[in-house]
């Protein structure tokens, strides 16, 4: 299994799009802010493209939340406790 298809990363990505379509914001507004275009976002979002930890957190900075919010509720609750 690729590491890109774990399913903790799988549920990451799915976390980040989640939080980017409850504020409305669209694929390329997101871009924009992060400074790529729409592909690189569309890419991450079907996870044909893994994200590094510091582009996560520019994603997560944009979205105006923190990483740990993003992360998979298994891991968070490491970071919470």
């Amino acid at each position: 299994m690729s590491s890109s298809h774990d399913p903790l990363y799988i549920e990451f990505v799915a976390n980040l799009r989640r939080l980017r379509k409850n504020q409305g914001m669209s694929q390329s507004d997101l871009a924009i802010r992060i400074g790529r275009d729409q592909t690189f976002v569309s890419k991450v979002e079907s996870c044909e493209r893994r994200l590094d930890v510091i582009e996560a957190s520019k994603w997560c900075i944009e979205l105006g939340v923190r990483l740990e919010d993003a992360l998979p509720a298994q891991l968070r609750r490491h970071w919470e406790s």
